[in-house]
């Protein structure tokens, strides 16, 4: 899963990946050998192996410019619209239908609705159509070891990847992905995917670049592991009493720090019925220029930005889950109903 989606996006429209060549004095550097030496000494890998794809690694100095490039926070309405598209909500329901039986096995497993699943999906590589054309080995090396500020992260989730290209057979020079080290339909990073990608079909591989049903289960049991409730709301509307209590509950971002007994006390007034001791965190949205709307987002809501920590990014896939979930079933409807009408 990504972290900096909107930056992805940017990637995606203006840095290709272009034909390179290895550089051959990248295994030659003294970082690269010390990590070499340190990953021998854990007793993962030998040195032959490393040495054999890090001696073929091509360095992209077009990625560290993105990482460098400022980023700018859209309003809702402009984020909504570049988001909530009829052709990502038409594909989902036609993705939900082609892959029916293994969403309805992952909410029996899982228990998290097949419409959120399919919302993931769509928002991070619109049903596997954009996955990333950056070899994996090619994009963490580049920031693991010429990024300074992210190296440590990227170069645990280098180990990361190279373990899990070990454990599935894969070879590491192959596999490819965001220019961030994002891989398959739901963007999972190295180390999620050896955390939570599942084998969802049995077939002994987890692989969520093209098997549907591995991408799904994966995405299902992420949200399991993140205190999915099945059934529960994501958002509901909320009116605030202005003042500075509001500003200082706005700032908790996704923290579940309050329950909606506590926030009413603050002045924030849930526009649906909950319970008091349901724990909520205030946020808004600039709808339109200059309009401010308000809700609550409950542990559902929590759960999705851990997948991506941005409220933009939550509401858009509880819209998008919402949409998909009436899309899916008016068109069940229809087809249940054609061959009845056929027959008059």
């Amino acid at each position: 899963m990504k972290t900096m989606h909107q930056l992805a996006v940017l990637a995606a429209a203006v840095c290709v990946s272009l034909p390179g060549w290895a550089d051959s004095a990248f295994l030659g550097r003294p970082d690269v050998q010390r990590y070499i030496d340190e990953q021998v000494a854990s007793g993962q890998f030998n040195r032959p192996e490393l040495e054999a794809v890090f001696a073929n690694v091509e360095l992209k100095p077009n990625i560290i410019r993105i990482l460098d490039k400022p980023s700018t926070s859209r309003p809702w309405y402009q984020f909504r619209a570049s988001t909530v598209s009829e052709k990502l909500i038409a594909d989902g329901a036609a993705f939900w239908q082609a892959n029916a039986d293994a969403l309805a096995r992952a909410e029996r497993q899982y228990g998290v609705a097949p419409e959120v699943i399919v919302a993931i999906l769509g928002v991070e590589t619109h049903y596997g159509r954009n996955t990333g054309s950056f070899r994996l080995v090619d994009a963490l090396s580049t920031i693991g070891f010429d990024y300074p500020r992210r190296a440590a992260y990227f170069r645990g989730e280098l180990t990361q990847f190279l373990l899990l290209a070990k454990e599935e057979g894969k070879d590491p020079l192959t596999l490819k992905g965001s220019y961030a080290g994002a891989m398959g339909l739901p963007q999972f990073m190295p180390s999620s995917y050896r955390k939570w990608a599942v084998d969802f079909d049995g077939n002994g591989h987890r692989d969520i670049w093209n098997n549907p049903h591995d991408a799904i289960g994966s995405v299902a049991n992420y949200f399991s592991q993140f205190g999915w409730r099945h059934g529960d709301d994501v958002v509901v509307p909320a009116s605030v009493v202005a003042g500075p209590q509001i500003d200082k509950l706005l700032a908790d971002k996704f923290n579940l720090h309050y329950t909606v007994g506590e926030l009413r006390k603050m002045g924030v007034a849930a526009q649906a019925p909950l319970a008091d001791d349901v724990p909520a965190v205030l946020f808004s949205l600039e709808s339109s220029p200059g309009v401010t709307e308000y809700w609550l987002g409950l542990n559902n809501f929590y759960a999705i930005t851990r997948y991506n920590r941005s409220t933009l990014y939550a509401k858009a896939v509880q819209e998008i889950a919402e949409q998909l979930r009436q899309r899916y079933y008016a068109g069940l409807a229809q087809r249940q109903s054609e061959p009845a009408s056929a027959a008059q």
